[in-house]
């Protein structure tokens, strides 16, 4: 009885005991990775000396991958898994790995073994030079050109143009992150890939460091052409997101101000059309087109001022900030009392 509480108490030790690192792995049918994964990954981070976990994420495998990962865990518990319901996708799998993790570093990366744990140290090495977010980028990328690397490509220059956040490979899930930057973006959809420019609105810094990258020796890949058109979908969500998500009435408002605007022209010259040209006017297309441009601008402008009631009413209710303190010298709301 005794030696099972006090295995009990080493157990809870382990888990509350706060960690240096955590390194999170989603996978989806991985089988034949596992076992190279967790070696090569466990040699990585026993040479950091450094206190460390890993964490996989099994986003509703059908193969026999949680069996291993079962077992592997049964004899290292520094190794959490983490086994959700269903395929999940992605983005639902790291944020389940924020989620869990304790680490005050949160280095997340793919379980395909194109990604080299051994660069890990590199990513920490940056991250303790002060910066925020560091990204991993496949300079030599092993990957087929047309059907991978020319997306990729047209993405990141897309991605980079449009949130500001400039970056060569958003795609590399090799990154490593400040433990409160992870904590204060909330994912879904499929906005992992976007995760440094969500995080830019908190003033992070971010840097680059070239990583390698080998092609895939087992299994297949479970992305196509048809990411592309998810990820230009996302990306009017992020920008939506950066620029307007505590002030939607700007854009809605913006819009529906134009809209209405051209709709008033096109009536002020219709009803110059029917006074001072004597012309009928009530069987022309014009006239419907100003009504209707007045019509949804003035639903525009509704609609900006809903968004700003759910705004108010979501941060509000959460008591959720409009912005992100880095460091406080002092007490707040000190004075002369």
């Amino acid at each position: 009885m005794e030696g099972k509480r006090s295995s009990k108490g080493r157990s809870e030790m382990i888990e509350e005991r706060e960690v240096r690192l955590s390194v999170i792995i989603p996978l989806f049918n991985e089988e034949e990775n596992i076992e190279p994964l967790y070696l090569r990954l466990k040699e990585v981070l026993e040479g950091l000396e450094i206190d460390y976990e890993m964490v996989i994420i099994d986003d509703g495998s059908t193969d026999g991958g949680f069996a291993i990962l079962k077992r592997l865990h049964e004899a290292d518990h520094l190794l959490k898994v983490v086994r959700l319901r269903r395929n999940f996708g992605q983005t639902a799998a790291f944020a389940a790995g924020f989620d869990h993790a304790r680490g005050q570093i949160i280095v997340t990366m793919d379980a395909d073994l194109q990604n080299d744990p051994g660069d890990i140290p590199l990513l920490l090495e940056k991250i303790e030079e002060g910066y925020d977010v560091v990204s991993g980028w496949r300079v030599k990328r092993r990957d087929p050109f047309l059907t991978r690397r020319l997306p990729s490509m047209v993405a990141n220059f897309l991605i980079s143009e449009v949130t500001g956040v400039r970056l060569h490979d958003y795609g590399c899930s090799l990154k490593a992150y400040r433990r409160q930057v992870v904590k204060n973006v909330r994912l879904y959809g499929e906005l992992h890939r976007f995760i440094p420019a969500i995080a830019s609105w908190m003033g992070i810094s971010i840097a680059e460091v070239p990583v390698a990258h080998y092609p895939r020796r087992f299994g297949k890949s479970k992305y196509g052409l048809s990411r592309t058109i998810k990820v230009l979908l996302d990306l009017l969500t992020v920008r939506f997101l950066l620029s307007y998500s505590t002030r939607p009435i700007h854009i809605f408002g913006s819009l529906g101000l134009l809209v209405s605007s051209m709709g008033i022209i096109l009536g002020l010259y219709l009803t110059g059309v029917k006074f001072l040209l004597h012309q009928d006017i009530g069987s022309r297309p014009l006239l419907l087109l100003a009504i209707l441009l007045v019509v949804i601008g003035a639903q525009m402008i509704t609609m900006g001022l809903l968004g700003e009631l759910v705004v108010r009413t979501y941060h509000e209710s959460v008591d959720k900030p409009i912005y992100v303190v880095r460091e406080l010298l002092g007490e707040a709301g000190g004075g002369n009392r």
